[in-house]
């Protein structure tokens, strides 16, 4: 789009393969994708799909199942999450990819983070360092955990962090998280979601929808003025899904329609989330 980069996430469990989806989003108008990372994935050859037909390949998300295993006493289980995130690192500067994101903690049980968790991230953000990688931190569940990471790697200029609309709508009761992070904001996920479903205010990972924008309870204008607030220039990524959460049939529309039609709608979408920010400026 006109002065203004689109990217879209690529997804094993949509319907065409990675190297399909990239030729699609190409098609359509995108101009960059982020990968999922795992160590039996071609990483490399999504890589040379996306250079061979001109998409910028942002960033790569590293795996998050284990995240929580950093903060807690269990050497075995740590040691696995964290080469996990060594190798995500190792792999985006093999590949020249800038930014990995990261999630700080996984589960909704508990709340206290640890020195041992902080000197681990800590070898992550070095190695990252070393690579010349940067380290996009993600709100998330768990907040204590992104605060005490954005707080301990404070003025460190590889650690930044990626602000995920619809994380915010339930996840962070939609408090404003650029407020806290955005001079430090390296990466978007911008998506749509319902909020939190439960009268009684309790989270769960379902109520984590990944609608397109204007399908859900966003105030898309809000969204504009503080991306424009934090002077965020770079990519607008988008992270969206097809599936229903377990138990739920608020993407079943999409569900059934054809992918082709699915990611044109994304397209049309992100064009209108990214001319409310040019609207936003004239004002």
């Amino acid at each position: 789009m006109w002065k203004q980069k689109l990217c879209l996430n690529c997804s094993k469990s949509f319907p065409l393969s990675v190297p399909e989806q990239l030729r699609l989003y190409k098609r359509i108008g995108f101009d960059g994708v982020f990968f999922p990372w795992s160590k039996d994935d071609p990483i490399d050859e999504w890589k040379s799909v996306a250079d061979e037909v001109g998409l910028t390949v942002q960033s790569i998300h590293a795996p998050f199942n284990k995240i929580d295993a950093l903060w807690r006493d269990d050497e075995e289980r740590a040691n696995l999450a964290l080469d996990e995130q060594l190798a995500c690192i190792h792999t985006c500067q093999e590949l020249g990819v800038p930014i990995m994101v990261s999630h700080a903690f996984i589960g909704f049980r508990d709340h206290t983070p640890t020195e041992i968790g902080l000197k681990r991230f800590e070898i992550m953000v070095n190695e990252a360092a070393k690579c010349g990688v940067k380290i996009a931190f993600e709100n998330t569940e768990g907040e204590e955990y992104l605060a005490a990471l954005m707080e301990h790697f404070k003025g460190n200029g590889t650690v930044g962090f990626c602000w995920d609309t619809g994380h915010e709508m339930c996840y962070n009761h939609s408090q404003d998280m650029l407020s806290l992070y955005g001079d430090r904001l390296f990466a978007t996920h911008i998506n749509d979601n319902l909020g939190i479903r439960d009268f009684g205010g309790e989270i769960i990972y379902t109520d984590d929808l990944h609608l397109l924008p204007f399908d859900g309870i966003g105030d898309w204008d809000d969204v504009a003025a503080r991306l424009d607030r934090e002077n965020f220039s770079d990519f607008m990524t988008f992270e969206l899904k097809i599936a229903s959460q377990k138990g739920r049939i608020d993407n079943v529309i999409y569900e059934n329609m054809p992918f082709e039609l699915w990611v044109a709608e994304a397209f049309k979408r992100a064009c209108r989330v990214a001319a409310k920010r040019k609207q936003y400026r004239k004002g």
